[in-house]
């Protein structure tokens, strides 16, 4: 994407230089849209991702004090969401906020309620939203390309992120697929049905099993865990036309079309089934989803028309994922308060038209 020279440079901050802080750090210095104010974490630069050493500060305070941003992007681990919005809400400062919102739905709506009571402009960083490859996937769905949607299912899986303390694979990684099985298909949860396992000797779960129905009356499933030596990061969409899956390691998209053949024996015109027609791998252009994230929130903080993931929208998301690990704990299946009733057996699921 290009800058958009129009509107000044925003300064703008990170707040913590993890795994993925290190990479908002190194797009927040390209950026012809920023002004870097600099970058917060007690135990210093260790990734060396900050040009300059000055602007790295051992506080939120000290950032505040000698640099003072107009906005933030929290990468910090997910239990110290919470008391670093309000820090920055308590200086009038916007955030992005790194996926899951809080490590509670409680502390989620803590977050949404001192933005709103502050007037600031604020995001969560549910990255997976802007991969071309899953944005492609939506657009052609939701113009129809498949017809009527049948079932969203999404892959997950590789080695354990050290990284990782205060989470288990629901909240940190399944929160992902929480918001994809939803946005792709356009459609909130209405119910969801789960098991987890405990495999590393944590207390947090390292794999879910999850399924369920959206309110469109489509069905879904995901699979999440980082016990594999395997990385895998897929997500497909089937319908009555055909299937879109999408690879999100390799930015690949490809559609695999029900042939259109007629049928000849006799036994089998009772039953109009599918056979395997053409397979379309698409031409992308690839660009990096986290620059794409950054754009379209520095076009909200501009006052454009921008397609963020809302606070609102995250509270949500870690609703949903809370509604997973309760499930998983009763063996029952558990029904979104938010989300209508899916229709009756019978009924048509929305998501593309047929």
């Amino acid at each position: 994407m290009t800058a958009r020279s129009s509107a000044p440079a925003r300064r703008g901050a990170v707040i913590g230089l993890g795994m993925i802080g290190r990479h908002h750090a190194r797009l927040l210095q390209s950026s012809e849209r920023v002004g870097f104010a600099g970058a917060v974490d007690p135990g210093g630069d260790r990734y060396r991702a900050v040009h300059d050493p000055d602007l790295v500060f051992s506080s939120v305070e000290e950032l505040l004090d000698r640099a003072r941003p107009e906005f933030a992007i929290v990468a910090v681990p997910t239990e110290l969401h919470l008391p670093v919005a309000k820090t920055l809400a308590a200086a009038g400062v916007a955030m992005l906020i790194e996926k899951p919102l809080a490590s509670s739905a409680g502390a989620a709506r803590q977050i949404l309620e001192l933005c709103a009571s502050a007037g600031l402009p604020a995001a969560v960083g549910h990255v997976e939203r802007f991969n071309p490859a899953l944005q492609e996937l939506r657009r052609r769905m939701l113009d129809g390309q498949i017809g009527r949607l049948f079932t969203v299912a999404t892959v997950r899986s590789g080695p354990f992120p050290a990284r990782i303390q205060d989470v288990g694979v629901v909240k940190d990684l399944a929160t992902h697929d929480i918001d994809l099985v939803s946005w792709l298909a356009d459609s909130p949860i209405a119910t969801v049905a789960a098991q987890t396992q405990y495999l590393t000797g944590r207390e947090h779960e390292d794999l879910v099993l999850a399924t369920g129905a959206l309110a469109s009356g489509a069905s879904f499933s995901l699979i999440v865990d980082w016990v594999s030596p395997a990385k895998i990061r897929r997500a497909r969409v089937l319908g009555e036309r055909g299937l879109l899956e999408a690879d999100t390691l390799t930015g690949d998209l490809e559609f695999f079309e029900n042939g259109d053949t007629g049928v000849v024996w006799s036994a089998a015109q009772q039953f109009r089934g599918v056979s395997e027609g053409d397979v379309t791998r698409y031409a992308l252009r690839r660009e990096e989803p986290l620059r794409i994230e950054h754009e379209v929130f520095l076009d909200l903080l501009d006052g454009r028309e921008a397609d963020v993931v809302t606070l609102a929208k995250g509270v949500e998301i870690v609703e949903a994922a809370e509604a997973v690990l309760r499930s998983a704990s009763s063996g029952e299946t558990v029904r979104l308060a938010a989300a209508p009733a899916a229709p009756a057996p019978g009924a048509a699921p929305a998501g593309g038209g047929s």
